[in-house]
């Protein structure tokens, strides 16, 4: 019984860090594509940031026979914070957005 509470703890854990992640990826590209000089990038940070959304992953899983491995999407995430931070310069895109606001 313990183990099986375990493992339910720890799912609940990993479950709440993919929505964690999966929304700030989904917010990064958000504001790249309304705030950044390249629409694409942005959109393609939005669907880059589905596959941490564990409905999203569970449909994909469904659908394909085929789950994402955690070590993809780790890789997949330091990417994304890498385009968004060096390449993207994300700070100067939240300021241009905090003065349209």
């Amino acid at each position: 019984m313990t183990n099986q509470v375990a493992m339910s703890t720890s799912s609940h854990v990993l479950n709440f860090i993919s929505w964690l992640f999966g929304l700030a990826f989904f917010a990064i590209g958000v504001i790249n594509t309304f705030w950044g000089n390249d629409p694409g990038f942005g959109v393609f940070i939005v669907l880059l940031s589905l596959v941490y959304f564990p409905p999203l992953t569970a449909l994909f899983k469904e659908k394909t026979g085929f789950a994402i491995p955690r070590v993809i999407k780790i890789l997949l995430g330091l990417f994304i914070l890498w385009a968004a931070l060096g390449v993207g310069e994300l700070f100067d895109k939240i300021d241009l957005m905090m003065m349209d606001l």
